[in-house]
């Protein structure tokens, strides 16, 4: 399937539908966990980013690599862009992607979706967040443009007490704040 043939195909399905390679894949449904987490971390991403130009958006916002495609729908995505707060089919200008990773998609996740989302010059950060115990990787692009690991809760400043720091967007929260009311695993 071609890029365009994709997108009109799409417009008319009642499921959404990631585009990879000419192929497309059904988004199913993740756990309650999965979605908790979710909804935790843009509820307080979407208090702490008002009035500041950014917008905070999740799982059936659909993000451009190209025109050539892929297409992906993250878990959660802010722009801080103009062009993105207009768009009304996909994004763009994304500078933080946000993926909860479920066991099968984070093999995926972590190759061959975060190759393509690091050819998106806004991007800035790129976060997955373990929804089977507390573990939280944040990718941040630095001056160099290389890609640097912080993983939580080892790298935070107080492992005992950690805090998640997005760069990105000058926001910060406890990573029990993210996990708060979820059933994890392996703690």
């Amino acid at each position: 399937m071609t890029p365009a043939e994709y997108l009109t195909w799409e417009a008319e399905q009642p499921l959404k539908y990631e585009y990879f390679q000419g192929e497309v894949y059904a988004m199913t449904g993740g756990t309650l966990p999965h979605n908790d987490i979710a909804v935790n971390l843009t509820s307080a991403l979407r208090g702490a980013l008002r009035g500041t130009g950014c917008k905070v958006r999740m799982a059936d916002a659909k993000v451009k690599i190209s025109q050539q495609g892929p297409y992906f729908y993250p878990d959660i995505v802010v722009s801080c862009d103009d062009r993105d707060r207009t768009a009304m089919d996909a994004i763009c200008y994304p500078v933080l992607i946000v993926e909860v990773l479920s066991p099968g998609t984070a093999g995926f996740d972590r190759g061959d979706k975060f190759k393509f989302y690091r050819r998106i010059p806004t991007l800035r950060e790129y976060l997955l967040i373990d929804a089977e115990k507390v573990a939280i990787d944040c990718y941040r692009k630095g001056n160099s443009r290389r890609w640097e690991l912080i993983a939580y809760p080892e790298d935070a400043a107080d492992p005992e007490n950690p805090v998640l720091e997005l760069e990105s967007i000058n926001f910060s929260c406890s990573l029990e704040m993210v996990y708060e009311e979820v059933e994890v695993r392996g703690e």
